[in-house]
């Protein structure tokens, strides 16, 4: 191979198309736009315009909300712990937190914390500082010795007394 025979591969660079120079181009006159009207035009935005009747997007009823303030937890089940204890990824002496579920690759982002589910089975003796957990969970923990306190409930409580003080 020599440096006069370097070439990009084929396909690699799209060679643009001139339109609107003459009738021999083949893209002379309307320059593939068609003949006249708003889309022969640059410029044109008229998605979802129906001719002036009342859009289907504005005719049809609205249903439902979104709302603003739901969390979004990261779901664990206890399964999928003891599966990483196992693995050595976690350690069950140390107290099981959403930096260390993280670190583990147990969930991929922080969302707004951890909430503990109950499929699956726990042998392990761990300790969970979680946001919420449900009743299977905290009875599946329990049953192998372990202890669940929830974190973020406790921050929301201990600000709503200080406002009533």
């Amino acid at each position: 191979m020599r440096l006069n025979e370097i070439s990009d591969n084929t396909g690699s660079r799209k060679v643009r198309v001139r339109v609107g120079r003459g009738p021999g181009s083949g893209k002379g006159k309307t320059a593939g736009r068609g003949v006249k009207g708003q889309k022969s035009r640059s410029g044109v935005a008229i998605k979802g315009f129906e001719g002036g009747q009342m859009p289907i997007y504005r005719r049809l009823p609205k249903r439902g909300f979104s709302n603003p303030f739901s969390k979004d937890f990261n779901e664990v089940n206890v399964g999928r712990i003891q599966e990483a204890i196992d693995a050595k990824k976690l350690d069950a002496k140390k107290p099981i937190t959403i930096e260390v579920l993280l670190e583990a690759g147990v969930v991929k982002k922080r969302r707004d914390g951890v909430r503990l589910l109950g499929k699956g089975e726990l042998k392990a003796k761990a300790t969970f500082e979680v946001s919420g957990a449900s009743k299977g969970a905290v009875a599946a923990v329990e049953k192998a010795g372990g202890k669940v306190t929830v974190v973020e409930a406790a921050k929301a409580a201990s600000a709503q007394e200080s406002e009533d003080a």
